[in-house]
């Protein structure tokens, strides 16, 4: 069935890649500078933030999730849908992000949408057990309403969707689903992870959307922009870089971990030319439970029909 839905090249792409990182995970040619290395880079962040005593401020500033608003202007947006709300939650990374997920929860219980959507990595780490971030999702899912629709980041194990399905949070990989209100219809298009795994399929997530039908996809990493621009999609919703997660004053990143991507497209609202975009910041972290001048975020979307 997944191998149906993400297509069979990579689906065994996707697989090979898993196995191969789960193996290296185990201690096997694995450099201190690989992104993915998370237990000795954690040690040494963590250290150096303990020694200049800030590292439980930025572990409070990790609970602080707040709620953005970002109002989207779409020129073909049917009038139906125009107001149409979308909540946008990314990279919980539930298992390492208690206190974030239940401030999250909190704020999401209160607010009224029409759709919800996750921008993948769901758990902290990178391999091994995915079950514990199961639990945290689900206590958030509790406060969701409405339909959610998903991607897979590049710390989620294929394995996890069926976990995730039976939540009530459809997967989309490299699929799409139509939206209807009234006699209108807008759809929404999901691709898997295009940072590490590669296994995106922007053609295939778009091939069943009918021409000239908005269309809003959802992927891990903002870094595809230009093949979603390409592609005809009126909006790209995304997450992945965290914004730095730990940024100097003002929000200046120290490290993006994202590649050929312009700074601009890090965090935040943006358009790639007739494409409009957005990079949430994300609700939880990762690597080290801390964030510095870049607060975490759950966002809530409107659909405006107009001009930009």
């Amino acid at each position: 069935m997944l191998e149906t839905r993400l297509g069979p090249v990579c689906m065994r792409r996707r697989l090979d890649i898993e196995r191969e990182h789960a193996a290296k995970a185990r201690g096997r040619e694995f450099s201190f500078l690989h992104i993915h290395n998370m237990s000795i880079k954690q040690m040494v962040i963590e250290a150096v933030l303990r020694a200049t005593g800030t590292y439980w401020r930025g572990h409070a500033n990790a609970g602080k999730v707040r709620l953005r608003r970002n109002d989207v202007r779409l020129p073909r947006l049917p009038k139906a849908f125009d107001g149409f709300t979308i909540l946008h939650l990314s990279d919980l990374h539930a298992d390492m992000s208690v206190a974030a997920m239940q401030r999250a929860a909190e704020l999401a219980l209160g607010l009224n949408y029409d759709l919800c959507v996750l921008t993948g990595d769901f758990r902290g780490r990178t391999h091994g057990d995915y079950k514990p971030c199961l639990e945290g999702v689900a206590r958030l899912r509790e406060a969701l309403h409405t339909d959610i629709h998903a991607v897979l980041g590049n710390h989620d194990p294929l394995a996890m969707v069926p976990d995730l399905e039976a939540l009530g949070i459809r997967v989309l990989l490299n699929e799409s689903v139509a939206i209807e209100r009234d006699a209108a219809s807008i759809y929404i298009a999901g691709v898997d992870d295009a940072h590490f795994y590669h296994t995106d399929d922007v053609e295939k997530a778009a091939a069943r959307i009918p021409e000239g039908g908005v269309k809003i996809l959802l992927s891990h990493t903002p870094e595809i922009y230009r093949q979603a621009s390409h592609a005809g999609f009126d909006l790209m919703l995304s997450g992945h870089t965290h914004g730095g997660q730990i940024c100097l004053p003002g929000g200046v990143p120290v490290v993006l971990e994202a590649d050929d991507l312009p700074r601009a497209f890090a965090a935040g609202a943006w358009r790639h030319a007739e494409m409009a975009g957005y990079t949430s910041v994300g609700a939880g972290v990762c690597l080290v439970p801390v964030r510095f001048n870049n607060p975490p975020e759950i966002t809530l979307h409107r659909l405006v029909r107009g001009g930009f």
